[in-house]
């Protein structure tokens, strides 16, 4: 019989789910990392919230461990990498709580429009200061929405309800889907400048993080409330104090800090500044619909091998696991990187298959591209609801086969219809093993797709290439391969080079200054 560990306090639920299954479980909660060391080598399953810190060191002690099981969104405190290493399955439950998430954003909204928390303060000492607080209503304000996908639709829709005009910025909402939930698409800079209240809905990445940065906050309406329920890191909170300090910004609720616990921040005692301590998902309703979720996964895993909402394993049987498997990293790797050189709402993604890859089944493909390529975006999308994301997003997923005769044994082709245009990117297997990139952008370039990558668009002159190497030898920048295409003899030239290190800003200015220079990125994969 399978055997869970339940760490952190659940709803009793998710035990009894485990039993009625044949799953024997443990409830020992508040345990030490070293106390955890010493049982973790006695269980199947580790089932947690956000108390438990599933670290590398943890996991060397977890000699039987087969499955983390996350109650709720965030995984920030597993070590995914050391638990794919271990073989250890690593699940969420994404949608468990999002309607109390979003319904969070919405009292938080409230409590700044009519600065709730200081009235019943200054009322419950005795003291009666109705003209002190006056209100604003939020009926016909416009609410600018950072991120529009499951959570923030949500908000979106019962804003609407407020009679509220909704604008969104989010770089994978179609216009099709935009107008499905009736809210005005526009960029980043617009919704700043129109927004009587903001709320953010997005993951936290190397592209979000700080996206109310100083800069971005100067260009905010005056008056500006600003409401985040999503994740610490998202706004600059030192930017944020001095729009409050100065006005500038009428007020902010935060229910997420950079620094969790937030047992101090310079935040604290500003005026018109109101926290909670993360509490978007404490609801009753929420804890238990996650904790019912996460025992049936994990059960269901432990008992027959199904996978559900795991963010380091595909969705697959045991019999189509070992023949796709190199097609879905490379269907990944391609998601990737189409998904880190494209920029702007995608209408379309097409995943055409040629050859051998026509014959097999074609939906763990799809999912590995779209994963590889929403991943750019969220770290929480896997396989399984890559699909739903990729939905909510209004994105058009078709999938083609083309059959017989083929330049390549085996070729994976994936396409993306922006504003811009339909560009595309095209991979094989060497030795029906290795995933090897074969085109890009219409380009012929073969490259492995691997690490960090330096990737760059120039006019094919006599003395680039010796220019580049120059400039990243003086930068103490190791190339490890080389690999560059072109259109033409004089025309248009690809590079990509893969390098010790991630590729830093300061590095992809420099780049960007050398004659011929279109377009140069850092890639990673």
């Amino acid at each position: 019989m399978p055997k869970v560990l339940i760490s952190d306090k659940m709803d009793p639920k998710a035990a009894q789910i485990f039993r009625e299954r044949g799953v024997e479980v443990d409830e020992i909660t508040g345990k030490t990392p070293d106390e955890l060391k010493a049982i973790i080598g006695d269980y199947d399953g580790l089932a947690i919230r956000s108390s438990t810190k599933v670290t590398k060191d943890i996991l060397e002690h977890a000699t039987n461990l087969k499955v983390v099981g996350r109650a709720g969104i965030g995984v920030d405190n597993v070590d995914i990498p050391a638990a794919s290493a271990k073989g250890v399955v690593v699940m969420n439950t994404p949608f468990g709580n999002s309607i109390t998430t979003a319904e969070h954003a919405i009292a938080l909204m409230f409590a700044l429009a009519r600065d709730l928390p200081e009235a019943d303060k200054s009322t419950q000492a005795g003291k009666w200061e109705k003209n002190r607080f006056m209100g604003v209503e939020v009926t016909g304000k416009t609410l600018g929405l950072i991120g529009a996908g499951n959570i923030g639709s949500i908000v979106a829709d019962r804003a609407l309800g407020l009679r509220m005009k909704v604008v969104a910025y989010d770089p994978f909402l179609s216009p099709e889907r935009a107008v499905e939930m009736g809210v005005e698409k526009v960029e980043l800079d617009e919704l700043l400048t129109r927004a009587d209240f903001i709320t953010l809905h997005t993951p936290l990445t190397d592209q979000t993080r700080n996206i109310l940065s100083d800069e971005n906050l100067a260009k905010t309406k005056k008056g500006v409330r600003i409401v985040n329920c999503a994740r610490g890191g998202l706004i600059d909170e030192a930017a944020l104090k001095e729009g409050l300090d100065s006005g500038h910004i009428a007020g902010a609720a935060l229910d997420v800090f950079v620094q969790e616990p937030a047992k101090e921040s310079p935040l604290f005692g500003t005026p018109n500044f109101i926290s909670t301590p993360h509490l978007g998902a404490s609801t009753t309703e929420a804890q238990v619909n996650v904790a019912i979720q996460v025992a049936e996964q994990m059960a269901d895993y432990l008992v027959s091998g199904g996978v559900t909402n795991a963010l380091n394993m595909p969705s697959l049987s045991a019999e189509e696991a070992p023949r796709l498997k190199p097609y879905m990293a490379l269907a990944e790797k391609l998601g990737s990187l189409v998904g880190q050189l494209t920029t702007g709402a995608i209408a379309r993604i097409s995943i055409h298959a040629e050859g051998a890859a026509a014959e097999l089944n074609q939906k763990p493909i799809t999912s590995a591209v779209l994963a590889g390529f929403l991943r750019t975006q969220t770290d929480t999308v896997n396989m399984v609801n890559a699909p739903v994301l990729a939905k909510e997003r209004g994105m058009e997923v078709r999938e083609v086969r083309t059959r017989g005769e083929s330049d390549y044994h085996t070729l994976v082709r994936v396409s993306v219809k922006t504003e811009a245009g339909e560009r595309s990117v095209a991979g094989t297997l060497f030795g029906d093993e290795a995933p090897r990139l074969v085109e890009l952008f219409g380009i012929k370039v073969e490259a492995d797709l691997a690490g960090h990558m330096l990737y760059v668009v120039n006019e094919d002159a006599p003395g680039f290439i010796g220019r580049l190497g120059t400039l990243l030898g003086e930068a103490g920048v190791n190339i490890g391969t080389f690999h560059l295409g072109r259109r033409q003899a004089g025309g248009e030239a690809v590079l990509l080079l893969s390098v010790d290190e991630a590729v830093t800003p300061e590095l992809i200015a420099e780049v960007r200054g050398l004659a011929g220079v279109k377009t140069v990125m850092g890639l990673s994969f």
